[in-house]
């Protein structure tokens, strides 16, 4: 259920409510201690969808998986908790399951998890991703990505081939601090299924805030939508996502 439909419900039972109140004070007495028996009924469901309303707004949202991209930390058709709230406070870590705008055309958010931050160096290489110089340790992929990877030269290269930022979201060197490490603002994503998974070694960097700088979606707005916390559908996997 979107905010815009909740809201509409939460519209409707304060109309009730209303109408009702409006009859109490108009009707005989015995009618009236029935439309106050009405109403104790009712608000309480006002109540709940006006505080549902504003957690979905403001503070949480569900989330849906569509795709086998975070396999085996996600299954598909899994329904997760996002916190939206959280990266008010700080940025995202590494490791964090976010959801969020990709820089390519598409109707919905992906989720992926943080793998590189602003300033950190990043390569793949054997099946191994390295950050600043060190293996990561990642019990929860899949498989090994079968593809090479390198941040240099002001970009990010794939097989040893840089992509183009026509199609990724590549910053200019004038928003770099230095040519091989990730931009500021920028973070690199990428599946825990990794090799069927649409990520930053395909379309680059996500970004926190602002517009994307290059690609199909050059000058529409970025950021993180909220960092996934919990499955809580199906019942029976429902889980806290750690990093």
């Amino acid at each position: 259920m979107t905010p815009l439909e909740l809201l509409t419900i939460v519209g409707i039972l304060v109309v009730v409510r209303l109408i009702l109140t409006a009859r109490a004070l108009t009707t005989p007495t015995a009618s009236g201690r029935l439309m106050t028996v009405a109403r104790e009924y009712f608000d309480p469901f006002i109540y709940a969808g006006l505080a549902a309303w504003v957690l979905i707004t403001w503070v949480a949202r569900t989330y849906y998986i569509p795709s086998a991209s975070m396999v085996p930390t996600l299954e598909v058709h899994d329904v997760l908790l996002v916190d939206k709230f959280e990266y008010r406070f700080h940025t995202p870590n590494r490791g964090d399951i976010v959801v969020f705008p990709p820089p390519i055309p598409t109707p919905d958010d992906f989720i992926k998890r943080v793998i590189g931050r602003p300033g950190d160096t990043l390569r793949i290489a054997g099946g191994v991703v390295y950050v600043n110089g060190k293996p990561l340790d990642e019990p929860y992929i899949a498989q090994k990505p079968d593809y090479d990877l390198e941040i240099k030269n002001y970009n990010i290269y794939v097989d040893g081939q840089p992509l183009d930022p026509s199609q990724a979201n590549i910053p200019p060197k004038r928003m770099w601090t230095s040519p091989n490490t990730i931009p500021p603002n920028c973070y690199f994503m990428m599946g825990d299924n990794r090799n069927d998974s649409e990520d930053s070694h395909v379309w680059g960097f996500a970004q926190l805030h602002g517009d994307f700088a290059t690609g199909p979606r050059a000058g529409e707005p970025a950021g993180f939508t909220g960092r996934a916390f919990l499955i809580f559908w199906p019942f029976n996997q429902a889980k806290i996502l750690k990093p």
